[in-house]
């Protein structure tokens, strides 16, 4: 590792630029003014009143204003605006006859945040609008304050959003996109450790170091990665839940035994598909694979429920998936550690899976002749 710098900068650059990049970047927590386009095409009163309030909201800012539907779309293709607020023609006119106008409001969801966050605060104006087009129109025909309370709002709803209040997307995704980039180094270098002995056919003299038994050897070899993956894993949640401040509702060991279980999990998944595939290429692409994947099918950017019973099946596969069940019900959610007992048996597995194939990978290293 000393005299090959490639392992040191793979062990330790990543996780660090990674830490502090995505922190970085999501540091407001939540996306907040968003550029928005208003087309008001009744230049009224009211129509004004709306545009302000609109502005007014914490996630829109509106950029331009423009005189057509047309253009406003072509402002959106552009990537200018992500949506727009169209008020047409005649509005007050409606309103104040007692008709019901017709708003519309164009989201680019290509973008699924930004065209979320707009779509909540472009349908909370119109409610909010509509609501108080109809309270007036209530006062007006003589109706008191509980009669116009029980027409708009029938039933009152008190939300209560648990262990992130704040919605901060950091608290959500940084929690398992950093362990997920350290769990991807930690596949690639294991099975580069080892593909590079075959590579340099330098395995027979690894193995004499050990007196031939492999065990050893495997043990002598990932020892020190080992450390310091555990080492760069357990900064992250130093960063995370010291620095930081990220909800810890359970407490910072079920955490840190998570992580560390994670690197070994990482590392005994690393050695099982260099036995699958003693080739040094094939098995690094498949661990690059493998480590890509986990972040779309572990279930923290799409929810597992949602997935097939097929892919639900296979989640299980991923280390990964196991960690990001135990953040959630521990640092989030605050349960028992017996509650994610299941998730650590299966990290302890992924570690402890290389023992029955250790004959395997030392008949397939000394056998095997690397091809340029």
């Amino acid at each position: 590792m000393t005299r090959e710098p490639l392992y040191l900068m793979a062990i330790i650059l990543p996780p660090l630029l990674c830490y502090v990049l995505f922190t970085s970047l999501m540091a407001a927590g939540l996306p907040t003014r968003l550029p928005a386009a208003v087309v008001d095409m009744d230049g009224s009163s009211t129509s004004r009143a709306m545009v302000r309030n609109l502005g007014a909201f914490q996630h829109t800012d509106i950029v331009a204003h423009y005189p057509s539907a047309h253009e406003a779309f072509d402002a959106m293709r552009r990537g200018e605006v992500y949506g727009f607020y169209l008020i047409p023609q005649g509005t007050e006119a409606e309103v104040m006859t007692g008709k019901s106008p017709l708003v519309s409001f164009y989201l680019n969801y290509a973008y699924l945040i930004a065209g979320s966050l707009l779509y909540e605060d472009m349908r909370t104006l119109s409610e909010l609008t509509d609501a108080g087009i109809g309270m007036q129109l209530l006062y007006a025909h003589g109706a008191a304050s509980w009669q116009v309370e029980a027409v708009l709002q029938p039933i009152a709803l008190e939300t209560h959003p648990l262990h992130n209040p704040w919605l901060n997307y950091s608290v959500y995704l940084n929690n398992t996109l950093m362990p997920g980039v350290l769990a991807l180094m930690v596949l690639l270098v294991t099975v580069y450790s080892i593909g590079t002995e075959v590579k340099h056919g330098t395995v027979r003299q690894w193995l004499a170091m050990s007196n031939g038994h492999i065990l050893p050897a495997m043990v002598g070899k990932m020892l020190p990665q080992t450390t310091l993956f555990i080492l760069m894993a357990l900064l992250g949640n130093a960063w995370l839940y010291g620095y930081l401040h990220f909800p810890l509702e359970g407490g910072v060991w079920p955490m840190l035994m998570a992580s560390t279980l994670l690197v070994l999990a990482s590392q005994g998944l690393g050695v099982i598909l260099f036995c699958l595939f003693p080739w040094m290429r094939m098995a690094m692409s498949a661990a690059a694979l493998w480590g890509v994947m986990s972040f779309s099918i572990s279930g923290f950017s799409f929810p597992a429920m949602g997935m097939s019973a097929d892919l639900q099946a296979l989640n299980h596969l991923f280390p990964l998936r196991h960690y990001f069940l135990i953040y959630t019900h521990s640092a989030l959610n605050g349960y028992p550690i017996h509650d994610t007992a299941g998730a650590y048996v299966a990290l302890s597995l992924f570690a402890l899976l290389p023992l029955l194939c250790l004959k395997r990978l030392r008949r397939v290293m000394l056998t095997y002749k690397y091809m340029e």
